[in-house]
């Protein structure tokens, strides 16, 4: 039973027509300003360990993670960083719906493949906006699971951090594909993703329990659709968590 008044729906809307691009859509906007906010923030806790490679997790689907992904995307790219953006939710990927590219070939076709060697001037295409490339998902595998925790997507995550500045990955909901847990430990940080009104609190509890038990760095969470009388619906971002008053 859900803990808030909303009532939570499997959308398809985002993979049929992508993600909002807030940051281009309307740049001087509340949520855009808050998607920089979230940028700036990741920067202030990356000054003693570089923060390269950084995910957005959420606990189900529909709770804003590909949104959240993208639009931060954008933000370090239009500030210089020269940034990856890929499409790891092999099950229900939207970057290529998002941004309006092809998705013949993308991360399956990397993890697929018989070369040592990964060209990603053949997977990896340009999105529209400077500074941001994107690899998308590829075509659905019949084993989505085997191939996010394999070493091949350790090694291929670990050669592109040293490619790019900054390697941003949308990646399928904590509690529903368990290799999200270990494909996360081997990332630099995760943020994870709260939707006001449709995101449960004990699957929340859950999904951050998980993350400690895997040693994942979370750097903090983004609190989505939450409505304010002066900017709308927007974004929120924090450290806490507050369990213990919640129970």
């Amino acid at each position: 039973m859900g803990l808030f008044k909303h009532r939570y729906t499997k959308s398809t809307d985002t993979m049929n027509n992508g993600a909002m691009l807030i940051m281009l859509a309307d740049p001087k906007s509340g949520p855009a300003e808050q998607f920089r906010t979230i940028r700036t923030n990741i920067h202030f806790m990356s000054v003693d360990r570089p923060l390269k490679t950084v995910a957005s997790i959420s606990s189900g689907i529909t709770e804003g993670k590909s949104t959240v992904t993208a639009n931060v995307a954008i933000a370090w790219a239009q500030e210089g960083k020269r940034v990856l953006l890929i499409d790891a939710d092999l099950r229900r990927s939207t970057l290529h719906a998002t941004f309006g590219l092809s998705n013949q070939k993308g991360l399956t076709t990397v993890l697929t493949g018989d070369s040592k060697e990964v060209d990603l001037s053949k997977v990896v295409q340009k999105s529209g906006v400077e500074n941001l490339e994107v690899l998308t998902a590829g075509p659905v595998p019949p084993n989505p699971s085997e191939l996010l925790g394999s070493q091949r997507m350790q090694s291929f995550i670990n050669g592109v951090r040293e490619a790019y500045d900054i390697v941003a990955l949308d990646v399928p909901p904590m509690l529903q594909v368990t290799d999200t847990q270990v494909l996360s430990s081997n990332l630099d940080g995760v943020i994870l993703v709260v939707r006001y009104g449709v995101t449960q609190k004990a699957a929340v509890r859950r999904a951050v329990e998980m993350l400690r038990i895997s040693k994942t760095n979370i750097l903090g969470y983004v609190m989505n659709d939450v409505y304010d009388a002066d900017a709308g619906y927007g974004y929120g971002y924090g450290y806490g968590y507050g369990y213990e008053d919640e129970r």
